[in-house]
């Protein structure tokens, strides 16, 4: 019984963790875009599998597919900038 209560207690422990790192990874980011030290470039290409999810969410209206068609869709997206990034370096271009 002792050990199941530690268990649960670590694992709130790493999730509230967990939490408080995104939480910081937020405030950090929205402090660099007010001082102007973010390219927005970058965080249109961060929030890209985001847009996709909820994209897909809504049409599919399914958790689950969404989160798999996020991932095909993000795994389309590889390929064709790996076979892009090949011919540009192939014909300097």
């Amino acid at each position: 019984m002792t050990g199941s209560i530690i268990a649960q207690i670590a694992v709130i422990g790493a999730f509230v963790l967990i939490g408080l790192g995104i939480l910081a990874m937020i405030a950090s980011g929205v402090r660099g875009i007010t001082q102007g030290k973010q390219d927005f470039k970058r965080i249109a290409l961060i929030t890209t599998p985001f847009i996709i999810f909820v994209i897909s969410y809504v049409a599919l209206n399914d958790v689950t597919k969404a989160g798999v068609f996020t991932t095909m869709a993000m795994m389309l997206v590889m390929i064709i900038s790996i076979v892009f990034t090949g011919l540009r370096g192939t014909f300097k271009f």
